[in-house]
C-alpha cells in the first residue's frame, strides 16, 4: 500500500468526518470507500462507452437499423403482454 495526501479545505473535512461518524468508520475508511466507489463509476462508465462505440461502429458498418417507431409499437406491445413480430431491420432511407 502507498501514500497519497490529499488536501482538503476544512469546510469538507469536517463535512467528512460528521459523514464518517454516522456511517460508523473512520475518516479514512470513508475517504478510501469514497474513493473506490468514484473509480468502479467511471470504469462501469468507460465500459459502457466503449460497448457504445463498439454498437455504433457496427450499425455503420452494416447500415442496418430499425426505425424507432416500429421499435417504440414492438416494444409497447412486449410490455402489454401481446405477442408481436420484430421490427423489420432495413437500410434507412435519406
Amino acid at each position: 500500500m502507498s501514500t497519497t495526501t490529499i488536501r482538503l479545505p476544512e469546510e469538507l473535512k469536517a463535512r467528512v468526518a460528521a459523514a464518517a461518524a454516522r456511517a460508523g468508520t473512520s475518516a479514512h475508511g470513508f475517504i478510501l470507500e469514497a474513493i473506490a466507489e468514484k473509480t468502479a463509476q467511471a470504469e462501469r462508465q468507460n465500459a459502457f462507452d466503449a460497448e457504445a462505440d463498439q454498437r455504433y461502429a457496427t450499425l455503420i458498418q452494416r447500415g442496418e437499423t430499425i426505425s424507432w417507431s416500429e421499435m417504440r409499437r414492438y416494444l409497447e406491445a412486449r410490455v402489454r403482454g401481446e405477442t408481436a413480430a420484430r421490427p423489420a431491420v432495413r437500410k434507412p432511407t435519406p
